[in-house]
């Protein structure tokens, strides 16, 4: 690549990077909002699911659109519904409000997630895609790493000071990508894909996917989602109410774990997929996940926590841009569909995750983990049985 196209990706990529930036604000403060507007843990899940559901249901839609209105007008887009969502859930005193920022931001999520796939894979060769899809991924973990400091900090400011700031930085990014980003598809090419296009259906649309090169793929994207939802969104409410932890440990917590993840993506991500290869990759980090995340029920301490949270998350943030390499492979010319795809199975599995999670938080504390451990190991063995090395020719 050469540097124009190094920066016309960073571009692209610091779309994901603020979006889960002003999500990841949200962690450190969501228990005290609970508490505040007397939310228990079920109504906590609903709200993150809520948000996964409008994904869900848009994504089959802007997977097919990336194609037919372009990658930087959808990435554009997204971000200002984002802003618009923050902002709202800012201002909002009653949880139906927080209800309906919620959906704006899961549809503005399925915006931004194919678009900037299909950037990252226009802009890159099989040769250089895994790394580079590392770096989407790492763009997303940093963003978390960043977000619960910066929202502990801010939030001193005020407990809903924090989406305000997700909502600014979100407008600024909006008019920097809308003036300096490059669209990766010509303007010859998005008229030829719009005379052609075929209005898309959810249902079938969503059938394609039961295929079976891509069903299983997808099935770990899924469970991925469904775990690893399950893990980081009762995260502050289990350490909460276990420990005793403030808004300042949370934020500690979750930062060195986003860290551990950041550099796994950067420094080990590609030099993995060289050496064993996405399948392998992706059982090992299903298996090692599934792990910690049970260990994380028997640990008692605040250094030990970090470390096993540090685990959890260097295996999710490698095991993420795993599957979504391996499905770029398979994808061939239908980029678009599977990116749109991958993000609607993501969003299926945030949507249960969180639902089953705060249910499960209300009956005992431990038990969200213990299903989210049971749920991941069934992943693991489906793979290892399922998952067939991509055909390139």
């Amino acid at each position: 690549m050469n540097r124009k196209e190094k920066v016309s990706i960073a571009l692209a990529l610091s779309s994901l990077f603020i979006a889960y930036l002003g999500m990841g604000l949200a962690s450190p403060v969501m228990p005290t909002i609970a508490e505040e507007l007397s939310l228990n843990g079920a109504v906590v899940g609903y709200l993150f699911a809520v948000m996964a559901f409008a994904q869900f249901l848009a994504s089959p839609f802007t997977g097919v659109w990336v194609d037919s209105i372009g990658r930087k007008k959808m990435i554009v887009i997204g971000l200002l519904l984002f802003s618009f969502s923050e902002a709202l859930f800012g201002f909002a005193d009653e949880t139906w409000l927080l209800f309906v920022s919620r959906l704006l931001g899961g549809v503005s999520a399925a915006f931004i997630m194919p678009a900037v796939v299909t950037y990252v894979t226009d802009k890159t060769t099989l040769s250089n895609r895994a790394k580079v899809l590392g770096y989407q991924s790492a763009a997303i973990s940093l963003g978390f790493i960043i977000g619960p400091g910066v929202g502990g900090l801010i939030a001193e400011f005020g407990i809903r000071a924090p989406f305000f700031f997700a909502a600014a930085i979100s407008l600024i990014a909006t008019i920097i990508i809308f003036i300096l980003l490059d669209d990766s598809i010509t303007v010859e090419q998005l008229q030829k894909n719009r005379a052609s296009a075929v209005r898309p259906v959810f249902i079938q649309e969503f059938k394609k996917s039961f295929q079976p090169k891509y069903f299983t793929p997808l099935l770990i994207v899924f469970i991925l989602a469904f775990g690893l939802a399950v893990y980081e969104m009762m995260f502050s409410l289990f350490v909460d109410e276990k420990f005793g932890f403030t808004i300042r440990d949370i934020s500690i917590v979750i930062t060195v774990g986003s860290i551990a993840g950041v550099v796994a993506q950067i420094i080990f991500f590609d030099k993995l997929v060289n050496v064993i290869g996405e399948r392998m990759l992706i059982n090992l980090t299903l298996l090692s996940t599934a792990i910690f995340i049970f260990l994380t029920i028997l640990i008692d301490g605040y250094l030990t926590m970090i470390v096993v949270t540090s685990i959890v998350f260097f295996s999710c943030d490698i095991l993420r841009p795993a599957v979504t390499s391996f499905l770029s492979k398979i994808a061939g010319k239908n980029q678009g569909y599977i990116a749109g795809m991958n993000s609607a199975y993501t969003s299926l599995g945030i949507i249960l995750g969180p639902i089953i999670g705060g249910i499960l938080f209300d009956i005992n504390i431990d038990m969200p983990y213990i299903f989210a451990t049971i749920v991941l190991v069934i992943a693991f063995v489906i793979s290892s049985v399922k998952l067939k090395k991509p055909n390139l020719n």
